[in-house]
């Protein structure tokens, strides 16, 4: 029976992100894509640029993605909080490929608050649920996020067994 294949896609403007997305693809063995925004994001003007798209809720430009989604039975999906939204190049990431994934999960950081509408966003952007989310605040991510990070590894690594049992018995 073949491994199931797992992608881990994320967006990190500050590194806060990135460190959840490095630490999700080495528990669950994964492959990993950073989304790459056209934008700079930098500095103070970076930051506005950001909360700008954010609030407007516009898609920007993105480099293509490297990794072919479709090749994935699960694609998990990171991104920072933006003003209470999905970062504009997560955003821009979920409407290029919704139509291509099998399942998907999603997983966050935060400074305070915002989280679960950014997932519900999230959740309307690919039009489908997740078979997990995650939300990490930037203070855990940066301390010790092993504890949330583990526990929504162990739901992820139960739904691909699910799958690959459902996958041996057709």
């Amino acid at each position: 029976m073949p491994e199931a294949k797992v992608l881990v896609v994320y967006y990190s403007r500050t590194g806060t992100t990135r460190l959840l997305a490095l630490a999700i693809a080495k528990m669950l063995s994964a492959d990993l894509e950073a989304i790459c925004d056209c934008s700079n994001r930098t500095g103070v003007a970076g930051y506005l640029r950001s909360l700008v798209d954010a609030i407007s809720k516009r898609p920007v430009e993105i480099v293509p993605a490297g990794h072919d989604v479709a090749a994935y039975q699960l694609v998990v999906i990171g991104t920072p909080v933006w003003a209470g939204s999905v970062s504009a190049p997560v955003r821009s990431y979920l409407i290029e490929n919704r139509a291509r994934f099998a399942q998907v999960a999603f997983f966050c950081s935060f400074g305070g608050r915002g989280a679960d509408q950014a997932m519900r966003e999230m959740r309307e952007l690919v039009g489908r649920p997740a078979v997990a989310e995650c939300n990490v605040t930037a203070a855990e991510a940066r301390k010790d996020a092993n504890g949330a990070l583990a526990v929504f590894a162990h739901v992820l690594k139960g739904h691909i067994a699910r799958f690959k049992a459902l996958a041996w018995m057709c």
